[in-house]
């Protein structure tokens, strides 16, 4: 299991001494969810922040574009320091022209699906993705409850990454912490998101132990 706590959950007046505190407690990426007002109905911070705390971290930067037409920016996002990019497969006419741009760009390439997207729309792409993102909960807003149909998806996202011998990640995004853990990694996700179940913790340290535990149970 990779760990990526969310930066939206984090404290924003401390990012930095926010993300060395998980960093120190061994998460392996940092998840940066990016909204732009449109494709989500909420704003959270762009290319600016990002390139901001890049000098500050050695974490795998896991950006997630929730954004109207992703191929605008993803230079931006490039030279802010993100080394993997997730767009949504409902936020551009061209799924294929982003991946092309994203891998020239040097980036991991995920694809993501909001809630009601039907798992068929990423199997066209799921060749050529080095992840495949299943939000569990609707996208735009932290701090929601996880979906428990969405797993269905990623347990039938999972059955076709072994049917094809690929060695995509498979990540879920929304809802999850140690109480609930279990059921996601059964569903065969093996990337993890958690923002309040971490950063939101009183001691995230403790809290990114308690998740390793159900890892290892």
């Amino acid at each position: 299991m990779k760990l990526s706590p969310s930066l939206l959950a984090a404290d924003f007046a401390r990012l930095a001494e926010s993300v060395a505190r998980v960093e120190a407690g061994g998460v392996d990426m940092l998840h940066l969810d990016v909204m732009d007002g449109n494709f989500v109905p909420n704003i959270s911070f762009g290319a600016g922040v990002i390139g901001a705390l890049r000098p500050h971290s050695k974490l795998f930067f896991d950006v997630h574009l929730m954004i109207d037409r992703p191929e605008r920016y993803i230079a931006d996002f490039v030279k802010a320091g993100a080394d993997g990019i997730t767009f949504h497969i409902e936020s551009t006419g061209d799924p294929d022209g982003v991946i092309e741009q994203i891998r020239a760009a040097g980036c991991r390439v995920a694809v993501a699906l909001s809630p009601k997207t039907p798992v068929e729309t990423v199997l066209p792409y799921l060749n050529r993705c080095d992840m495949v993102l299943v939000m569990t909960v609707e996208p735009g807003f932290g701090g929601q409850s996880l979906m428990p149909e969405t797993l269905e998806k990623a347990r039938a996202l999972r059955a076709e990454i072994t049917r094809r011998g690929l060695a995509t990640d498979l990540q879920a995004d929304g809802g999850i912490g140690a109480k609930n853990l279990a059921a996601v990694l059964d569903a065969g996700v093996n990337v993890v998101v958690a923002g309040s179940a971490i950063f939101g913790a009183p001691d995230p340290t403790a809290a990114i132990a308690a998740m390793r535990a159900v890892e290892n149970a």
